[in-house]
């Protein structure tokens, strides 16, 4: 199948949600190789769970995270606001290049 922005909206949590999830586990298993596990699995249980990937075509994706990300994550970690930024932004990098990779659309 080639892979476009309709068809991934139409079919991301049904054709292709194995291959989502395969992306999510293999960001997380990187991430929290590099980084301190706690605030790595504080972001994929307050955070990430709610996000929501959107395929923008020409092998591109974006993750939406949802609002006020430094309150969801409050109760689980201790983490200023600037360090959960930084991270955050690395982590959805590191999301969208495995799901480029996982989709095969390097």
């Amino acid at each position: 199948m080639t892979l476009d922005p309709d068809t991934f909206e139409a079919e991301k949590y049904a054709d292709l949600f194995p291959q989502l999830q395969q992306a999510y586990k293999n960001a997380f298993n990187q991430m929290n190789e590099r980084y301190d596990s706690t605030l790595v699995h504080g972001i994929d249980q307050t955070i990430l769970n709610e996000s929501e990937p959107f395929y923008e075509g020409n092998g591109e994706f974006r993750i939406e995270l949802p609002e006020n990300p430094h309150e969801r994550v409050e109760g689980a970690v201790v983490v200023d606001e600037e360090k959960l930024n930084e991270l955050l932004d690395r982590y959805a990098e590191t999301l969208e290049a495995e799901l480029r990779r996982v989709f095969d659309v390097e």
